[in-house]
């Protein structure tokens, strides 16, 4: 190996290097720029593993012991006859080998001379879909495979539709094993439109579609001479000059969601985190939330000492000018961000065990760094994974996906997971257990809630006067009343009550001898005017408290 590679190659990433010319070393040097995080998922035995060998194996990634070592675990537990078995280079694990499926997810680095790239293998198994998710969670682009066999199978549509749960938006569908179907055109373009059936119900944007062998290497690295149909570019080259789409956090508010208060003596106190989005700026106006309590950046402090600012994913230590409280799972923001803590949010949740969940059901709930008991206050529907429409569902099994509203017990702050995806992802963990049962991802968030001088919470109205409503408008929102706005359902009895209500003042003012004309104006004043009264002297009325959640007994929920 050359050793000013190997050098070059150690400083922009773990991961062994490959043969380079004397040229290459200033575009390696480049690579942080150019990385690519993708991840190989599907069904059960369609050749993830055997395709990331195959990637190791043509861009010169592997070493020759290794390759010493994969000529004699292929004799003892490949499955390809005689020939190399490029998924043992991934499938470590003895119970990976023994039984031919990859269990627990598996990261390789390799490179070319345009780019570096992580590579995630995730398992195809039913029973190991929450390790796909895992693996999916931070990908930039997937590589779908399918068996030209068999075609598009119920995991590789769970597998697609969790994909672009998670914000992938872009993919290559690899058609592997072309070579076990003669390499036949009309089974590759079935299949390509089997897929493009299922499109318009997932979220990705750029689709590329390539026919492959990866256990002979076709279309892989190297164009094959057995497809002269099919014109389009390899894999590695398409890996090479494709540009997903991901989220831009570089260009969101700052957030910084604080893991750690370092206070090494009596003269530092320091916030410790990665930054979820934006940029900061020594002298920058920050709050703490969910106290509320504003300050400005003193100083910022990197791995390598004080720098003047730092932006999304980079790990900061931040020195306030105020000495205010903040610890663990708080979130430094800008000041004037939208942020805000919620005790409520909608969410879709993937359920990763084996025992159902009903609404009601009491977990421990972690987002980014903050952690707080939760319950599932409500099941609303399951997704069919077969037409990727809802229905209705009592209770989730294993593996499948639905959208429930789950309330905390202290509030979080908590963002849409597609405009933050570190305050957006949430997992659930059964409380006796301790083992993750759920992967949720937040949709829409309820109330915000803010902290009152006497220390105590309140909620905000769920839905505040858009800025372009009339004057009449916002009085009828104020006349309806907040209860009302969130229980839309209540809107006809509230009405009735109150014109019950205007007719009895009526009748008792006609007793004390108004006359109809003044008992009927009495009455119309009481109903047009009681609510803003309510509103005016009434707290509760204004801020809503919302109900708790619903409490489970023994052997009910999870």
């Amino acid at each position: 190996m050359n050793s000013a590679a190997v050098r070059i190659e150690t400083q922009a990433f773990a991961g062994p290097a490959p043969d380079l010319d004397p040229v290459v070393p200033a575009v390696v040097a480049a690579r942080p720029e150019s990385l690519l995080h993708f991840i190989t998922c599907g069904s059960v035995d369609d050749g993830k593993s055997t395709l990331i060998g195959r990637l190791l194996y043509d861009s010169n990634a592997v070493f020759d012991d290794q390759l010493e070592a994969l000529e004699r675990d292929s004799k003892k537990f490949g499955t390809t006859g005689g020939d190399l078995d490029f998924a043992l280079l991934v499938d470590g694990l003895s119970a990976e080998r023994e039984q031919g499926i990859t269990i627990d997810v598996a990261y390789r680095y390799f490179s070319t001379a345009a780019r570096a790239f992580i590579i995630a293998d995730t398992p195809g198994h039913e029973q190991y879909t929450r390790n796909m998710a895992t693996g999916a969670s931070d990908a930039e682009l997937a590589v779908i495979l399918v068996d030209a066999r068999k075609g598009i199978l119920p995991q590789t549509r769970r597998h697609s539709f969790i994909t672009s749960m998670l914000g992938v938006k872009s993919v290559v569908v690899a058609i592997n094993k072309m070579d076990l179907v003669d390499f036949a055109q009309d089974v590759f373009e079935r299949i390509v439109a089997d897929y493009k059936a299922i499109l318009p119900d997932l979220g990705f944007t750029d689709v590329a579609y390539i026919p492959m062998s990866a256990k002979r290497g076709d279309n892989v690295a190297t164009p094959s001479a057995a497809m002269p149909w099919y014109e389009g570019p390899t894999l590695i080259r398409h890996l090479e000059t494709v540009e997903p789409k991901t989220l831009d956090e570089a260009h969101e508010p700052f957030r910084l969601p604080v893991q750690w208060v370092n206070r090494p003596n009596l003269d530092f106190r320091g916030f410790a985190g990665t930054i979820a989005g934006g940029r900061v700026k020594t002298g920058d106006a920050v709050v703490s939330l969910p106290a509320g309590r504003s300050s400005r950046v003193k100083a910022i402090f990197g791995p390598n000492g004080e720098v003047p600012e730092a932006a999304s994913g980079e790990a900061v230590t931040l020195t306030l000018t105020d000495e205010i409280d903040a610890s663990r799972g708080d979130v430094l923001v800008a000041s004037g961000d939208r942020a805000s803590p919620h005790k409520t949010v909608k969410a879709e949740i993937l359920w990763m065990v084996d025992r159902p969940l009903i609404a009601g059901g009491r977990f421990l709930a972690k987002l980014g760094t903050s952690q707080t008991p939760a319950s599932v206050r409500t099941l609303d529907h399951a997704v069919d994974i077969h037409t990727y429409r809802p229905r209705a569902a009592n209770a989730l099994l294993m593996n499948e996906i639905g959208r429930v509203t789950v309330a905390f017990d202290r509030p979080l702050v908590a963002l849409p997971y597609a405009e933050n995806r570190e305050l957006g992802a949430f997992i659930l963990i059964d409380q006796l257990k301790n083992e993750t049962v759920a992967l949720g991802l937040v949709r829409e968030v309820g109330p915000s809630v803010t902290h009152v001088a006497d220390g105590g919470e309140e909620e905000d109205d769920d839905e505040p006067a858009p800025a372009s409503a009339t004057l009449l408008q916002r009085a009828a929102r104020l006349w309806l009343g907040a209860d009302v706005r969130r229980n839309p359902e209540r809107r006809k009895g509230a009405i009735r009550f109150r014109l019950v209500g205007a007719v009895l003042v009526a009748l008792i003012g006609f007793v004390l001898g108004l006359g109809v004309p003044g008992a009927l104006v009495l009455g119309v004043l009481d109903f047009a005017l009681r609510p803003f009264l309510r509103f005016a002297v009434d707290r509760t009325e204004r801020k809503p408290k919302a109900p708790e959640p619903g409490t489970v007994g023994d052997g009910a929920g999870i």
